[in-house]
């Protein structure tokens, strides 16, 4: 098949504003051994992406500097080792860097097939989101069937994925959103009950809504002071998992409190982990979610779409907080 020499990849000069990301000319990557090129028709928008234009999140070494970390499209050139019967054919692919381009490289290990019935924007906005609530909710979190779950940020992609993933496993679901129409969109997801955040105390909603026992575990992307709160809202040995740090990484909390509860707190990061731990979520997800997503169970929510040039203003969407669900750029 024949390729071109260089593409058009969105880069980061120096980091800044939404204005930070310019459209720039590079060469088409080549892929390696156990890597595939993808052709990319759809790359997803990530809060990761923000925090890499902004200075605070750099590429992990080996990855490109180009943001975007999920993408979806047709497999055009292989790596050495992969099949020959993988050119061709249309996957999503969870990716450590290099996703807002016309080309992309990923690994054939991290890539798995389109379920039927999804476009590709659609696929597009699944790896990301869904590598990282599996990984957090189900593996690290251990999240069971009759147990009660709160997540915070409903409304964002990670949390459209996790109310609708605890949902289809059984478990009892509160959500955290900003306003009354985000909390209804939370309940339209599947979520047992919604708590808007700006004229209610989630810590007494939770022990309202749980009859003082409170909640098993916790998905939180806050931080900063809700750290502690967290810990109030849950219930004995109950467990708090952190995925990011809009708050702020730092705080002063009273540990008596974790002690007490006999509570866990952990966290991850997903993007520096290596090929091979991402490839047994990338098992899992299609073993377990893949059936759910086909069936129309769980479906990616999407908010808007745009161009790959105007990745900027894609930022600007994210940033302004009234987005429900997915951005994704359209690249084909």
């Amino acid at each position: 098949m024949s390729l071109p020499q260089t593409m058009t990849a969105i880069a980061i000069p120096a980091p800044g504003g939404p204005e930070a990301l310019k459209p720039q000319e590079r060469p088409v990557p080549a892929p390696g051994a156990g890597e595939v090129l993808i052709e990319v028709a759809a790359a997803g928008v990530n809060r990761p992406d923000i925090l890499q234009r902004e200075g605070g999140y750099p590429p992990p070494p080996g990855a490109p500097d180009i943001p975007g970390l999920e993408v979806a499209g047709k497999i055009v050139a292989l790596g050495e080792g992969v099949p020959a019967g993988e050119l061709g054919r249309t996957v999503m692919a969870l990716v450590p860097g290099g996703g807002y381009a016309q080309y992309c490289v990923a690994a054939l290990a991290n890539s798995l097939p389109i379920p039927a019935g999804l476009s590709l924007n659609e696929a597009a906005a699944i790896p990301e989101t869904f590598f990282t609530v599996w990984h957090n909710v189900f593996q690290r979190g251990r999240l069971a069937t009759g147990e009660i779950f709160l997540v915070h940020g409903g409304t964002s992609g990670i949390g459209t994925t996790a109310i609708q993933l605890a949902k289809a496993f059984g478990a009892t679901v509160i959500a955290t959103a900003g306003s009354p129409a985000k909390c209804r969109a939370c309940l339209d997801l599947g979520a047992d009950h919604a708590i808007d955040y700006r004229q209610q105390d989630f810590v007494a909603e939770c022990r309202r809504i749980t009859g003082g026992k409170g909640v098993d575990l916790t998905l939180d992307m806050v931080g900063g002071s809700y750290v502690e709160r967290n810990w109030d809202a849950a219930a004995p040995d109950g467990r708090i998992v952190q995925i990011a740090f809009l708050g702020g990484p730092q705080v002063t909390a009273n540990f008596a409190k974790l002690m007490m509860k006999r509570l866990t707190h952990t966290g991850s990061t997903l993007r520096p982990r290596d090929v091979a731990f991402k490839a047994k979520i990338a098992t899992e997800l299609e073993a377990q979610v893949w059936p759910l997503i086909a069936s129309g169970a769980v479906r990616p929510v999407m908010d808007s779409a745009f161009a790959l040039v105007d990745a900027s203003k894609a930022h600007a969407r994210m940033e302004e907080g009234s987005h429900v669900g997915k951005i994704v750029l359209e690249v084909g």
